[in-house]
């Protein structure tokens, strides 16, 4: 069985852009069992208020969201165990300084698979006050605007 070749997007966390300004992306691997990866696969698996934290100098994620695979029977694994992610061992020592003592934290933004393997992609991230996510939402509809003007302005109409 030959593996895919290219990248395939299985997750995002489309929540951390908003709440989070991002910055420092990494891609992880993921260490998991093999319903795990077929319920991935099947796109039942959730990225909302999941988070990084370094133990013992391991990296982890937390309640990242896997629904149980529904072929699989004694082999399912608890659907919020935490996860390990593997990492350099500069990546992790460039995330322990970087979270130790700044208000950082570290939250997935994607989950895809390249060549067949489970990836996920991580950033550093500090939150946003609430001025800032009205921002955020002010722009995201001014270009609404500008786009669909531009779309109606191409069909001719008004």
């Amino acid at each position: 069985m030959s593996k895919k070749s290219g990248k395939s997007v299985l997750l995002e966390n489309r929540k951390a852009h908003f709440l989070y300004f991002l910055s420092d992306f990494m891609t992880a691997g993921m260490v998991l069992t093999g319903t795990e990866i077929k319920s991935l696969r099947a796109g039942s698996a959730s990225l909302s208020d999941s988070y990084v934290a370094l133990k013992n100098g391991e990296a982890w994620v937390y309640n990242m969201h896997i629904s149980n695979y529904k072929e699989g029977t004694i082999w399912n694994a608890d659907p919020l165990r935490p996860r390990k992610l593997l990492l350099t061992k500069q990546e992790i020592h460039k995330l322990e300084r970087e979270l130790t003592g700044s208000g950082m934290t570290c939250v997935p933004t994607k989950v895809f698979l390249l060549r067949g393997y489970a990836k996920m992609e991580i950033a550093l991230a500090k939150g946003k006050k609430a001025h800032d996510k009205r921002d955020a939402i002010k722009e995201r509809d001014a270009k609404r605007e500008m786009s669909k003007a531009m779309r109606d302005q191409g069909k001719g109409g008004e």
